[in-house]
C-alpha cells in the first residue's frame, strides 16, 4: 500500500448486597451505553456515502462526506471544507480524530471530504492513475499514464460544486490533504491553480510527496509562483521524515522549501516539517493533523 521513495455456565451463590451492587452496574453500564449509542446514531447521521461518477476521468470515486459534531444545531453556520486524497486507508482514521478535536477545540468545526475507490486494492493502483502529472519517463521506474489534471477538474468541477450546493460551506476556506503520490498531488493541485488563476483551495498539506517523480517536474512551481500575481494568501504544509529515503524524499522538500521562501514568491504561506523521528508511512496523519492546524487556527480566525 502507497508508494515508498524510489529505489523500494457455573452457577455460584451470592450475598444479598452483592447481588444489589451488580445490580447496580448493569443499570449504568446500560444507560452509558444507550448514551453511547445515541452519541453514535447522532455523528453517523453527520455522515454521508455516495458514489460519483466523473466525466473528466471516466470512472467513479467514492465519497464520503463528515459534518461537524454542531452542523445541526448551527442552521445558519458555514464551515471550511477539508479534501481528503487516499480516503480508503487515511478517512477512517482522520475523521474521527477531526470530531474529537472539535470536542476539545483543538480545531474549528470542519467538513470532511473524502475521496477514495470501490476497494482498498483499487485504490493501491488507481491512485497512480489520478494523482500524477505529466506521464511517468523512464528514469521514474513505474508506470504512470498522467491523468492527474484530469483528476484535478474531477475535484474542482464535479466535486465541488455537489458540496458547495448539498452543504453550508466557506468557499474561500478549502484545505487538500495528500501524501505520498497524494502529496504529489496536492502540489500539483497548488500548481494547476494559479497557472489557470482558480481559487479552489487556500490550503494545501502535502506530506512525503513524490518530488523526485518525472525529472522534478513539480519544481516548476517556483517560477510559476513568482510571476503569477496571487490574489488570496495560500497555505502550504510540506512535510517528509527524517527516515525517508535521504536523496529521494528528504532532499527534494529540503530543496523545494528553501525555494518556496524566495521573497519574490508573494501571498504563500509555507510551513515546513522535517519530522526526525518518522519514516515514509508515519508522516501522513501526523502531517494532516498538524497542517491543519497551521492553517485553520491562525489569529485572525
Amino acid at each position: 500500500m502507497m508508494n515508498l521513495p524510489k529505489p523500494t455456565s457455573l452457577k455460584i451463590s451470592l450475598p444479598l448486597t452483592n447481588k444489589i451492587f451488580i445490580l447496580l452496574g448493569c443499570i449504568l453500564t446500560t444507560t452509558a451505553c444507550n448514551h453511547i449509542d445515541k452519541s453514535q446514531k447522532n455523528e453517523i447521521d453527520l455522515k454521508s456515502d455516495y458514489s460519483i461518477y466523473s466525466k473528466n476521468v471516466r470512472d467513479s470515486f467514492y465519497i464520503s462526506v463528515q459534518l461537524p459534531l454542531e452542523y445541526q444545531e448551527e442552521p445558519k453556520k458555514k464551515y471550511p471544507v477539508v479534501v481528503l486524497t487516499d480516503a480508503n486507508f487515511y478517512s477512517p482514521m482522520l475523521a474521527p480524530i477531526l470530531h474529537q478535536y472539535e470536542k476539545g477545540g483543538l480545531l474549528p468545526p470542519l467538513i470532511l471530504v473524502s475521496i477514495g475507490y470501490k476497494s482498498f486494492s483499487l485504490m493501491d493502483s488507481l491512485r497512480v492513475r489520478d494523482y500524477m502529472f505529466p506521464a511517468s519517463i523512464p528514469s521514474d521506474e513505474m508506470e504512470a499514464i498522467g491523468g492527474g489534471q484530469n483528476f484535478y477538474h474531477f475535484i474542482t468541477d464535479e466535486l465541488l460544486p455537489k458540496i458547495d450546493s448539498s452543504h453550508r460551506v466557506e468557499k474561500d476556506k478549502r484545505t487538500l490533504l495528500g501524501h505520498s503520490f497524494g502529496g504529489y498531488f496536492s502540489l500539483l493541485a497548488l500548481l494547476e491553480q494559479v497557472e489557470n488563476k482558480r481559487n479552489d483551495f487556500t490550503g494545501f498539506v502535502s506530506a512525503s510527496p513524490s518530488l523526485w517523480y518525472n525529472d522534478k517536474y513539480l519544481f516548476k512551481l517556483i517560477q510559476i509562483l513568482k510571476a503569477s500575481a496571487i490574489k488570496d494568501t495560500l497555505n502550504v504544509f510540506l512535510s517528509v521524515g527524517a527516515k525517508e529515503e535521504p536523496k529521494w524524499s528528504v532532499q527534494p522538500v529540503k530543496d523545494l522549501s528553501k525555494q518556496l521562501s524566495d521573497p519574490n514568491i508573494k501571498k504563500v504561506i509555507t510551513d515546513v516539517e522535517i519530522y526526525s523521528h518518522l519514516d515514509h508511512m508515519d508522516v501522513g496523519l501526523i502531517s494532516f493533523i498538524k497542517g491543519l492546524e497551521k492553517i485553520y487556527n491562525k489569529p485572525d480566525q
